[in-house]
């Protein structure tokens, strides 16, 4: 095993991570509670 095969793991793993992070970050199940973290800001006490 050399470095470029390390190397293409990594860039490999990365780019799954990130395909994941898409995945919960569009989720249909994730939009509500987006949707009231966003809003906090406009909230009044």
């Amino acid at each position: 095993m050399d470095i470029t095969t390390l190397r293409i793991a990594a860039t490999l793993a990365s780019f799954a991570t990130f395909i994941g992070i898409l995945a919960w970050a569009f989720s249909r199940r994730r939009r509500q509670g987006f949707d009231e973290a966003a809003n906090l800001p406009f909230e009044q006490d």
